[in-house]
């Protein structure tokens, strides 16, 4: 099983540490735009599954159900995300 937490020698620590001491470290005007960006795509893709389940999900259980049922590639998944929010973040640092 995928442990999510455990160090991953290419960043000397895990993805996720790496990209909160980004998050806390990188100009706060790039953090801020990202984490806006982030904000607006996630209430955009709720918006888009409640079109398509009906107004009447509930959008938690529905998650905790995806999570219950798919923990090795969701926790890949936020890997990526960590990973891919990093290289943002860092490129538009540059």
């Amino acid at each position: 099983m995928f442990d999510f937490h455990e160090d991953d020698d290419l960043f000397g620590g895990t993805a996720e540490k790496k990209y909160f001491d980004i998050i806390f470290n990188a100009n706060r005007s790039v953090v801020e735009n990202a984490l806006s960006n982030n904000l607006r795509r996630m209430n955009a893709l709720e918006s888009l599954l409640l079109e398509q389940l009906g107004e009447d999900m509930d959008m938690e259980k529905l998650l905790i159900s995806y999570y219950a049922t798919n923990v090795d590639n969701a926790e890949a998944d936020l890997k990526n995300a960590y990973i891919v929010g990093m290289g943002e973040i860092l490129t538009q640092a540059e």
